[in-house]
């Protein structure tokens, strides 16, 4: 069963949004070559803390830290560590929250100074799938037109989506019903009903979709060593335009440009 929130249950959703979308923002002012990994994961749980949250990936089902820091080849779930940034590296950054007994979680990828053309493509590429993917959450759609929309967007420009991980619904629970495949599996899945609250999160290769684990059980690195990207909202459906909860009020951080209202208007005409 899909849940569906009412507005007091969505205005604390937007509140542990805030401190997430807040903490990726300050996470994204720090990258320079030489921080390491665990010097950004420590900021971000202090921030979190501060904020009255608390870190929602520290031991989840054993997860050592509070952040999840990807880089370069390195899909998702990369466990902070003595890893020093280099400059022209994808910096791939995930956060989890509980407040007050509800949970946000947002991911942005942003470069470590200058990248390469390519990798700017893949992050502009994987950066408009959100936008995309995002703008058909809306009331009366189907779960699969969220999927379409993403997987268009990244065949359209020559990369693969990682079919391994996919987004999901959140709430009282970090990951709650539905699954939300980046791609398309042939199901329309559930009908999009306003009140229902997903955690979009297209992971976009620049190879092969294929993906294997590391021995620590976490760490997912791209099978052929080219580099990834991951872009994540937590999003309200809604009759009209999606209500985005993890958008930051200070100044949108690094290559993150979704412009959900730019997209529908686009759909409309």
């Amino acid at each position: 069963m899909i849940a569906r929130r009412t507005q007091r249950e969505v205005d604390i959703l937007r509140q542990a949004n805030q401190i997430v979308a807040d903490t990726l923002v300050a996470m994204a002012e720090m990258i320079r070559p030489g921080i390491t990994t665990f010097e950004l994961d420590l900021a971000a749980e202090a921030l979190i803390r501060q904020r009255g949250g608390v870190p929602a990936f520290l031991g989840y089902r054993g997860y050592p830290n509070a952040t999840c820091i990807s880089v370069d080849d390195v899909v998702v779930h990369g466990i902070p560590g003595d890893r020093r940034l280099a400059d022209g590296e994808i910096v791939s950054m995930d956060v989890g929250v509980i407040y007050k007994g509800y949970h946000g979680d947002a991911a942005v990828s942003v470069p470590c100074r200058e990248v390469s053309k390519e990798k700017r493509r893949l992050l502009d590429a994987a950066d408009r799938a959100l936008a995309n993917g995002i703008a058909a959450a809306r009331a009366g759609n189907y779960l699969e037109d969220i999927s379409r929309a993403i997987e268009e967007t990244c065949r359209a420009e020559g990369f693969s989506v990682v079919r391994a991980f996919v987004g999901h619904g959140i709430g009282t629970r970090l990951h709650e019903e539905p699954q939300i495949p980046n791609f398309v599996t042939g199901e329309r899945g559930p009908r999009l009903r306003s009140g229902m609250v997903l955690a979009i999160e297209p992971m976009v290769n620049l190879g092969v979709a294929d993906i294997r684990v590391l021995d620590d059980g976490w760490t997912a690195v791209t099978a052929d060593g080219n580099p990834s990207a991951h872009f994540e909202h937590s999003v309200v459906v809604r009759d009209g335009e999606p209500d985005i909860l993890s958008m930051t009020s200070k100044r949108v951080w690094g290559q993150l440009r979704t412009d959900v209202g730019r997209v529908c208007r686009k759909k409309r005409r």
